[in-house]
């Protein structure tokens, strides 16, 4: 939602993007059913959490109002359950996501360090080793997040968006109207904002590589050697203090940008329940017979906020996503190597425990 990290990937083809997700697909299908369970859960939450601003505007309209204090236990008693419910289901939900995701991340290393061990020695030869190690440990842990916060957090974010909409419309159409209606503002403002946020973060990281990379040739013995034999001692002060200067404006600048969002989203959610209170008035003041009652407005303006945030993360999380893609086709780019050397079709596979032998010099 606020722009991501500044790390940029390269965007996979379209025509390999079909393949990568096919093959992603493979490496969750033994665990399909606490897939299904996990999206059981979510779809769970994003209905219950949908309950109490309802109960919340039953309360008011007809205990508070309408003197029905019977139901006022009832309610009441709902509102408590509800949220606990809620949460033991999303520590059910955390803990499976979190098994699902490691047991992936655990088969993925395992078959590109089995593919990588078959692997000719001329393979290893040509190519560096820190490129192989990259590709098992940084670019393997770079799909982390994806395989285990991300998917659930696009389909929680949508049934959460869904199921709200749903719920204002059935409270009142033209209330519900009048928010979606602004709402393309927001996604405009929130997208604006991610973009020049995840512009200046990547400008950022660049900026600090540059610093570090400046630090180690500098300050290591032989650049502390070179500088002090050629008296380069201020140039290098000099190009440090450059490079110090902007990454600090930068890091300024990412702040900044920040709290300007965090100022648009206050905003935004402080001017909404007016215009709802305005439509509701207008409404009841030209003695209209449906207008929207004290509860109605409550509980929608409860679910006006919780609509928000979950279109505004769905915007910002196709970074995540597009990166995480350029990963997998890397990790995927490795399995896809054929071994240059392999068992020939009537090979006979060999029992190393029956297996007996001896070496016997002869006229040596």
């Amino acid at each position: 939602m606020f722009g991501g990290g500044g790390t940029d990937y390269e965007p996979i083809p379209k025509e390999r993007r079909a393949r990568t997700l096919r093959r992603i697909a493979a490496f969750f299908t033994p665990y399909k059913l606490q897939v299904v369970v996990v999206l059981v859960a979510i779809l769970a939450t994003s209905l219950i959490g949908l309950v109490n601003p309802i109960l919340l505007g039953l309360l008011l309209d007809q205990v508070i109002i309408g003197h029905q204090y019977d139901k006022l236990n009832l309610y009441v008693g709902l509102m408590i359950v509800l949220p606990i419910i809620t949460g033991l289901i999303g520590v059910g939900q955390s803990y499976l996501n979190n098994v699902i995701g490691q047991s992936v991340m655990q088969d993925l290393r395992g078959a590109l360090y089995a593919h990588l061990q078959g692997m000719p020695l001329r393979f290893f030869t040509e190519t560096r080793t820190g490129e192989i190690q990259s590709r098992l440990a940084n670019d393997v842990g770079g799909v982390q997040a994806v395989v285990t916060d991300t998917a659930s957090s696009i389909t929680s974010n949508l049934a959460i968006a869904i199921s709200t909409m749903v719920a204002m419309f059935i409270l009142d159409w033209r209330l519900a109207l009048l928010s979606l209606g602004l709402t393309p503002i927001f996604l405009y403002l929130t997208y604006r904002v991610g973009k020049v946020r995840r512009e200046v973060s990547t400008e950022t990281q660049k900026s600090l590589a540059e610093l570090t990379a400046t630090t180690e040739e500098t300050l290591s013995v032989s650049g502390i050697l070179l500088s002090k034999t050629f008296g380069q001692q201020q140039t290098s002060i000099d190009k440090f203090r450059s490079i110090n200067a902007r990454l600090a404006k930068l890091q300024i600048r990412q702040a900044m940008v920040g709290r300007w969002f965090f100022m648009i989203i206050g905003t935004i959610f402080s001017i909404m329940p007016a215009f709802v209170y305005w439509l509701a008035g207008t409404l009841a003041a030209n003695g209209s017979p449906d207008a929207p009652t004290a509860g109605t407005i409550v509980a929608f303006t409860t679910l006006q906020s919780r609509l928000f945030f979950p279109l505004g993360q769905l915007l910002g999380i196709q970074v995540e996503i597009q990166g995480s893609l350029a990963l997998f086709d890397r990790i995927f780019e490795y399995l896809e190597m054929d071994p240059e050397i392999v068992d020939a079709p009537d090979a006979v596979a060999m029992d190393g425990a029956k297996m007996r032998g001896k070496v016997r010099f002869k006229d040596v």
